[in-house]
């Protein structure tokens, strides 16, 4: 959950800060770039400027001597920028046709070395952008283009009569622009990693501090799932609501240990109590039994069936405390090989199936292109000796139900999800109301059963993660099919539990 939360959070802060930063920073860009350039073409505009008298001179006398260019250059030097690039066009003209002057020779003055262009085809584009001047004006207006890593501006020179005398070209080094931007992008960008990392420890923080008390609340739900009653959540920390919450589990956990533990104790007390009556009047029955046996055998014929019916009633209150100790089950589960245990099962129950003439069988060969092949292990997740319990009670119930001549099968599968057992019997079965109500407590359709055997298998079976369920066997008899969840991957780490399973042996 602390990194879904980091990850959503960190990808929101990113997209808000591109989004933010970047059409920022090339707005910002754009600006100081289209500055640069009109700075440029004012520049330009100021040498052209000062450069108007004396080409108006120069095209005046219609020569350009040492002495009389050289001022011209040197005032220009001046004003210029270390690094820039100033190149003077001076013309004379004619006028064609169409009455617009024409650049008959040009002549140059350059500070510093000009980048390679042809000098004269911008100069002529400024003269034609300017078109027809006012006789009042001096400069016309630059064209500025970038050539490489030059910005360069082109202004017109006119005389005072409104001719074309020259023009002054200026280039200026785009490096300082360059490096102005990449400082933008610097600063703007290390504002950008600093608020995600900011947003980064903030989101980490918050998700911790949401994370930990569900993590701590949902361990606890875990084990009390499994079992652990006495498990309390820590509310010392978290936000309001996830302490509220807890405080919540723990009093539904504190009332549901009370109502489980009195519950399993008024049956466990009540069936222990009920022990010692019930074994002494048992021996008060047998003896009195014994001395009317030879005397008054219609008396004695009564007193066994009164010890019939204290025998049921001693096996109910068994059955009890067997049901009491199922409920409090909280099981380790280790890996079974369930085919092994179903065997192992069945050889032990040979003996009764084959005195009362049933057929007690765990097939362990399987055909294969008519051979007979040992079945590989099936195994299943759950505790250790909890599959004994339930075969014995399964088989125990199956023998009771048949009689001589039928037949009781236990099988078992591997699955998808784990091992299924299934055992199958022709004897007289369910009817479907029958098996809905079979595994509730004191359900049973045999006079001298108790009802407890299926309540004890479905605990067991439920407490292990496992289902069970009934069915009709086809041809007549009854399936009790059990699944069992496989045995985890051996990255993943089986659940621990604090209170120790019981030992259920006595079943």
């Amino acid at each position: 959950m602390t990194r879904r939360i980091l990850l959503v959070l960190l990808a929101f802060t990113a997209t808000v800060l591109v989004g933010a930063v970047v059409p920022l920073t090339l707005d910002a860009a754009a600006h100081d770039r289209t500055s640069f350039i009109q700075a440029t073409a004012g520049m330009a505009r100021t040498d052209a400027a000062i450069a108007q008298t004396r080409l108006e001179a120069i095209a005046k006398s219609g020569s350009v001597k040492a002495r009389g260019y050289a001022p011209l250059v040197a005032v220009l030097t001046e004003v210029q920028q270390a690094g820039d690039r100033l190149l003077i066009l001076r013309s004379r003209h004619i006028m064609n046709p169409g009455g617009r002057p024409q650049i008959q020779q040009i002549q140059a003055a350059e500070k510093g070395s000009m980048p390679a262009r042809n000098w004269r085809q911008l100069a002529d584009q400024a003269d034609e952008q300017a078109g027809t001047s006012d006789p009042a004006r001096q400069t016309g207006q630059p064209v500025t283009e970038t050539t490489g890593s030059w910005v360069v501006a082109a202004a017109p020179v006119y005389s005072s009569a409104g001719v074309l005398v020259g023009t002054v070209i200026l280039a200026r080094s785009s490096a300082s622009l360059k490096n102005a931007i990449v400082a933008l992008w610097v600063i703007l960008g290390t504002i950008a990693v600093v608020a995600t990392i900011c947003a980064a420890l903030l989101a980490f923080g918050l998700a911790r501090w949401v994370n930990r008390p569900l993590a701590r609340l949902d361990g606890a739900a875990g084990r009390l799932a499994d079992g652990d009653l006495a498990i309390r959540a820590v509310v010392d920390s978290g936000p309001p609501e996830l302490r509220r919450l807890a405080t919540t589990f723990n009093t539904m956990a504190g009332r549901l240990e009370a109502l489980v533990h009195g519950n399993r104790a008024v049956i466990a007390d009540v069936s222990h109590q009920l022990r010692t009556p019930l074994a002494a009047l048992r021996l008060r029955l047998d003896l009195l039994a014994a001395d009317t046996a030879q005397s008054d055998p219609a008396t004695g014929h009564e007193l066994a069936g009164a010890l019939e019916e204290l025998a049921r009633l001693s096996r109910l209150v068994d059955g009890l405390l067997a049901v009491a100790r199922a409920e409090n089950v909280v099981p380790v589960p280790t890996t079974v090989d369930v085919a092994e245990v179903a065997r192992e099962r069945v050889v032990a129950w040979h003996p009764v199936a084959d005195d009362r003439g049933i057929t007690l069988e765990a097939p362990e060969e399987g055909p294969e292109e008519g051979r007979a092949r040992p079945r590989p292990p099936v195994l299943a997740w759950m505790g250790e000796g909890h599959l004994e319990q339930v075969l014995d009670n399964l088989i125990a119930n199956a023998l009771d139900a048949l009689d001589a001549g039928g037949h009781v099968t236990v099988t078992t599968t591997a699955t998808t999800a784990g091992a299924q057992i299934t055992v199958t019997d022709d004897g007289p079965g369910m009817s479907a109301e029958d098996r809905d109500r079979a595994f509730l407590r004191f359900t049973t359709s045999n006079p001298n059963g108790t009802g407890l055997g299926l309540a004890i298998v479905h605990r067991l079976v439920t407490s292990n993660g496992g289902t069970a369920r009934l069915a009709g066997t086809p041809g007549g008899g009854l399936t009790v099919v059990l699944d069992f969840p496989g045995v985890p991957a051996p990255n993943n780490t089986a659940s621990e539990y604090s209170a120790p399973a019981q030992d259920l042996a006595s079943l």
